[in-house]
């Protein structure tokens, strides 16, 4: 006999759990199915690990220039099979803790991965399971090409079970995920080669901070390839990869080759059509502002739907959408726009609206930009130049603020603030009005004329 719930989360990550734990708030029973390790993408193989590394890289980073603050020592090395020790164990205490909280919060863990049986439910390891609302947020996984020898490579997973440093790289790829591994690779001292099949790296991002970060990336020794269409990928037999272009391009004694193209939606195996609910050409299930599918009562949220593919988009959603359901709160849901997100790049970028561009093809005239670029004063006293990159995209003769994008030294933490201010919709001159706090280089986003 089938066991029945208010709400089944299809997925551990940060959508599911946080539907789960607010829905359980209520007094609400509630199930969350996994097949993995709780925490998802973001804590198993993304943004936990990856900051982890990013500020490890950091760290080499400011040794390498303490000398021009006045220190003087002797580096023994780097020890990456002991970083990596330290940080699984980060993410196991992580885990457990999950494991720990869905008990007390009487949310049930089951363990497996979910297939539709009809749209009120879903079978797991031979035994069924029913719900009032089944929440859809399994996620997604890196892609890997069709091209001939791809098996050779490894995705972003596959970096993150590296238990060695790799001396030469090959990365293939033009977004954040790409960009995040080259530059922490390169400032650990590893040999990088970036591939394009394009022209350009985050070709969403405004044109300023992608250009910049382009620059600092070639001065830092990333060698970027552009316009490069791979052929195969062949294995020696002392182990080294050869990476060939079809127009005759070709790199040899490649320790590690890492797709980082994309990643796709993980709907294939979930037997949606048992349940009726619709996906699109990528597998993607489209859900509306509320977060329905075309099947009621059958919700999706986070990477699964093609929206922002963001960890607190997916955990905002997933609050909202119980609030929704259980909290009286019909109108509840997230706006997806003006969302801030951070590329953790070397140096780091930091993004929230429209970028130039977007706002030029939608308001046109009306539009005024202020940007600023400079050598933070962190740099002044060094002979490495790591510039700072800042730009705010205004509309209309109250000149409202409806883009900022930084790149540069701590970006990362000073756009939280300023994504407020400007979610509250503020304008130019409210930024003017601000007093700067000298000597910062988030004062020039108050000062810039």
């Amino acid at each position: 006999m089938s066991k029945h719930y208010d709400l089944i989360a299809l997925g551990g990550g940060s959508g599911g759990l946080s539907v789960a734990e607010k829905a359980a708030s209520y007094g609400k029973k509630c199930a969350v199915i996994e097949p993995d390790r709780l925490g998802g993408t973001c804590v198993n193989r993304g943004c936990v690990p990856k900051k982890v590394m990013w500020n490890a890289a950091n760290i080499n980073h400011f040794m390498q220039i303490s000398s021009s603050y006045g220190f003087d020592f002797e580096k023994k090395g780097f020890d990456w099979s002991a970083l990596v020790t330290k940080r699984e164990q980060y993410i196991k205490n992580i885990n457990d803790w999950y494991i720990n909280y869905l008990a007390d919060s009487n949310i049930e863990h089951i363990a497996g991965f979910a297939k539709f049986v009809d749209k009120n439910t879903v079978e797991v390891n031979g035994e069924t399971y029913t719900a009032d609302h089944i929440v859809i947020s399994v996620g997604g996984a890196p892609t890997v090409p069709d091209v001939k020898g791809a098996e050779l490579g490894i995705t972003s997973d596959g970096f993150f079970e590296l238990s060695q440093q790799p001396k030469r790289v090959v990365i293939v790829g033009a977004g954040y995920i790409a960009v995040e591994i080259a530059g922490l690779l390169n400032t650990l001292g590893t040999e990088v080669t970036l591939l394009l099949r394009g022209q350009h790296i985050l070709g969403r991002f405004d044109a300023l901070v992608r250009e910049t970060l382009s620059e600092e990336m070639i001065n830092g020794g990333i060698n970027i390839l552009s316009c490069i269409q791979l052929d195969n990928i062949t294995r020696s037999d002392a182990g080294f990869l050869t990476i060939k272009g079809a127009a005759g391009h070709q790199i040899s004694d490649v320790d590690s080759l890492i797709w980082a193209i994309g990643r796709h939606p993980l709907t294939d195996q979930l037997n949606l059509a048992a349940a009726g609910v619709n996906v699109d050409e990528n597998g993607f299930i489209p859900s509306d502002d509320f977060e329905n599918t075309n099947q009621a009562n059958i919700y999706a949220i986070g990477d699964i739907t093609g929206k922002a593919a963001l960890t607190p988009v997916a955990i905002a959603a997933g609050r909202r959408l119980a609030d929704r359901l259980f909290g009286g709160q019909p109108e509840r849901k997230v706006d997806y726009n003006l969302i801030p997100s951070v590329v953790f790049s070397h140096p780091p970028i930091a993004t929230i609206g429209l970028t130039e561009g977007e706002a030029r093809k939608k308001h046109g005239d009306a539009v005024k930009i202020y940007q600023t670029r400079f050598t933070p004063m962190f740099y002044g006293l060094t002979d490495h130049d790591q510039k700072t990159a800042m730009k705010l995209v205004t509309v209309g003769a109250q000149e409202k603020i409806i883009g900022c994008h930084i790149i540069g030294q701590a970006a990362d933490e000073m756009m939280q603030g300023f994504a407020v201010a400007i979610k509250m919709g503020a304008t130019k001159k409210d930024f003017d009005d601000t007093i700067a706090i000298h000597p910062t280089s988030s004062e020039e986003l108050v000062t810039m004329r």
